[in-house]
């Protein structure tokens, strides 16, 4: 998954729990700008704020062994 999908996913579930960028980011503890890159693919987030992310939208992160 590439940070493009990432950034549709949480965009997506965001919008479904009808959560503003705002309120997110605030929750998350992050910044409006940097949700916003995250959003639009322009940035892969660090792994405690996709964790952050995840963890107030109810989201899950595994990681798949490729052979």
């Amino acid at each position: 998954m590439d940070q493009k999908e990432i950034g549709i996913i949480l965009k997506e579930r965001r919008k479904s729990l009808k959560i503003t960028q705002l309120d997110l980011a605030d929750i998350a503890g992050v910044s409006v700008r940097s949700l916003r890159d995250i959003e639009k693919g322009k940035t892969n987030p660090e792994l405690e704020t996709l964790l952050n992310l995840c963890k107030v939208l109810g989201l899950e992160i595994s990681i798949k062994v490729i052979k």
